[in-house]
């Protein structure tokens, strides 16, 4: 839908070569890349290779069309695997262009990005993160303040088992991991309570 919708509109098209960083993870979206042809490889790069890698897609593709639309930083890094062709577009004309649908059409295309882009986050949280820093970042995700003097709390509404699959974890691990946590006095309560005693510390063990 995106490519049937963008490619229309006039943009210069601009080349790079293999091994060029396109996108940076964590670095919020300054315009939306639309990769017209080549192969490119998204995932993490560590001491500047591409260490966990979630996916390749060859043009044409929207690359990291999400955190466009949503207005986030880009979850994934993006290298080209040989010499791509690539459109710049500037995010207001991007959005406005979204806009423009029909309010089905929009609702429908903001609902995949928010979708996109939260399988998006769980995938590369499970490449790059230990059970410890997965948990905490989701802890974090799911926080809501528990009392008027600011505390965050989490109210289990699953069960144990089903958020470990979510986490790509053994439910072993998930009570291993819950026991670590309170160790370390990061939380505290037990059953479908979890109380966030130190979010900096959770935060700094997420790596966010």
């Amino acid at each position: 839908m995106l490519h049937r919708v963008f490619t229309d509109l006039p943009v210069q098209a601009q080349t790079a070569e293999a091994g060029a960083v396109l996108l940076r993870r964590g670095q919020r979206a300054r315009q939306a890349m639309h990769l017209i042809s080549g192969r490119v490889a998204l995932g993490v790069i560590e001491e500047g290779v591409m260490a966990h890698q979630l996916a390749v897609v060859n043009g044409p593709f929207w690359l990291e069309a999400a955190s466009a639309l949503l207005d986030l930083p880009h979850a994934v890094d993006a290298v080209a695997e040989g010499p791509v062709t690539l459109q710049h577009l500037p995010l207001a004309q991007f959005r406005a262009s979204v806009k423009a649908m029909a309010e089905p059409s929009q609702t429908l295309m903001l609902d995949l990005a928010r979708a996109q882009r939260q399988q998006t986050e769980l995938a590369v949280s499970r490449l790059a993160k230990d059970a410890d820093a997965r948990f905490a970042e989701w802890l974090l995700r799911h926080a809501e303040p528990a009392d008027s003097k600011g505390s965050l709390a989490v109210v289990l509404h699953d069960r144990k088992r089903l958020i470990a699959a979510q986490l790509g974890i053994a439910p072993e691990t998930f009570s291993r991991v819950l026991r670590h946590l309170r160790e370390r006095n990061l939380i505290s309560g037990g059953g479908r309570v979890l109380n966030l005693l130190d979010p900096s510390g959770l935060q700094s063990l997420a790596g966010v």
